[in-house]
């Protein structure tokens, strides 16, 4: 896990798992937006924002072929990153990375968030409230526990994959 500093109020971090399996960044997007444990947070979306989605969505995401999904939308996107944001003051960040050395298969998939201050452009010192502090240590918890889903979730896939071939 990384814990970047907070710069003029803003708090980031990143979390990285690795695996040994070729994952592509279309299967991670799709995979982490599928588990059962971001499916809840789904639900939660869905009945207090109406913000509806769904695993094809999630695919149609991590395709590219949409820059929306609940309530987030692109703000960049690059072959193996994405970034993602709310209107609100958060930023969910995605990348992945090739570690494959000799023939023998190794993803490394990243994730983050970045949140704002609530003051960010006003004038005073950049707070992030009583909220997000209370909210930290289950953030870090969770933000670990999607991380580690999907990783599971793609071990699935990618074992299913090599026993479909002859």
């Amino acid at each position: 896990m990384y814990d970047f500093a907070r710069k003029d109020g803003f708090y980031a971090d990143c979390f990285a798992v690795e695996m040994d399996a070729d994952v592509s960044f279309a299967e991670y997007i799709a995979a982490f937006y599928s588990t059962r444990i971001f499916k809840l947070e789904r639900l939660i979306l869905r009945v207090m924002a109406a913000a509806r989605s769904t695993d094809q969505e999630a695919i149609k995401l991590g395709r590219g072929e949409t820059s929306q999904f609940a309530v987030w939308r692109s703000a960049m996107r690059e072959e193996n990153q994405l970034l993602m944001e709310t209107k609100g003051r958060t930023k969910s960040w995605f990348m992945i990375e090739d570690l494959s050395r000799d023939g023998s298969p190794k993803t490394r998939l990243l994730f983050g968030s970045i949140v704002a201050p609530i003051n960010a452009t006003g004038p005073g010192k950049p707070k992030m409230g009583l909220l997000f502090s209370a909210l930290l240590g289950f953030h870090r918890l969770y933000s670990k526990a999607l991380l580690n889903a999907t990783r599971a979730r793609l071990l699935v896939s990618a074992d299913s994959k090599t026993s479909d071939q002859p």
